[in-house]
């Protein structure tokens, strides 16, 4: 049986819960294939309750036009916030957060998300939720100054790392292997009692990459990667410093 994610209850919360439930009510209707994300997510894998002040659903880039056009034949407010990766949908002071990518095009969403995502229910509504390792990918590149995913992904480790596929995580961050490995370094600072939860051999190869690295020459061109996790923080590498900035995965 699925499990029932259970959320913040209050009167504040209602309006919010409300509107949520009819946006899922209007995603089913409309057969379109869509997945819960964000702070749902995030208690269904850590039982960490909190107040979310949107609900993040993820699509594959190609349903988005069809998730807004249910929405807006409907009569809801609906933008494409960023084409690279965010559209809205609005009512009032509500609304829903569509997510296909990241501001970085490197964490785009496909079936692979759909075939290990997890079954739940949300508000009464049958719902797929992002698998656990998704999020952690995905909020392994959050790491700007007004919001940093961190402590959610050392939580993600902590209640979930046991039924982690640490190889998919591996396969999908073996190019940005740094953050993966400083995450891992940060989850063994804060609980040094469980730092069995990340199997030894992935750290292995992340400590062997950190030692070979210098055994290559640095590159040619002054690169900054600084946006691909704070796209406002680094501008200043790029504008005034001479940094090329690189925003592919495959960099």
């Amino acid at each position: 049986m699925a499990k029932v994610i259970e959320i913040q209850e209050g009167i504040n919360m209602q309006g919010a819960h409300d509107f949520y439930q009819q946006a899922l009510h209007i995603l089913e209707e409309s057969k379109v294939e869509y997945m819960v994300g964000g702070g749902f997510a995030l208690r269904l894998y850590t039982d960490i309750m909190r107040d979310t002040k949107d609900l993040d659903l993820f699509c594959k880039s190609g349903d988005c036009p069809r998730i807004l056009k249910s929405f807006s034949d409907q009569g809801f407010e609906t933008e494409l916030t960023d084409p690279r990766w965010l559209a809205k949908v609005k009512l009032g002071e509500h609304f829903v957060d569509i997510i296909f990518n990241n501001p970085g095009n490197h964490c785009a969403v496909d079936d692979e998300w759909y075939k290990r995502a997890a079954k739940s229910e949300l508000l009464g509504v049958n719902v797929r939720v992002i698998p656990a390792e998704s999020l952690v990918w995905s909020k392994l590149y959050v790491q700007n100054r007004e919001r940093y995913d961190g402590s959610d992904i050392n939580h993600l480790i902590l209640r979930y790392g046991e039924k982690m596929d640490w190889k998919w995580i591996w396969m999908h961050m073996e190019t940005h292997w740094h953050l993966l490995l400083a995450q891992i370094l940060s989850f063994q600072f804060v609980y040094p009692s469980d730092r069995d939860l990340v199997p030894k051999w992935l750290f292995d190869e992340l400590l062997t990459r950190a030692r070979e690295q210098y055994d290559m020459p640095t590159p040619i061109e002054k690169i900054c990667r600084g946006p691909l996790i704070d796209q406002t923080q680094y501008a200043i590498d790029i504008t005034e410093w001479q940094y090329k900035v690189v925003t592919m995965r495959s960099v």
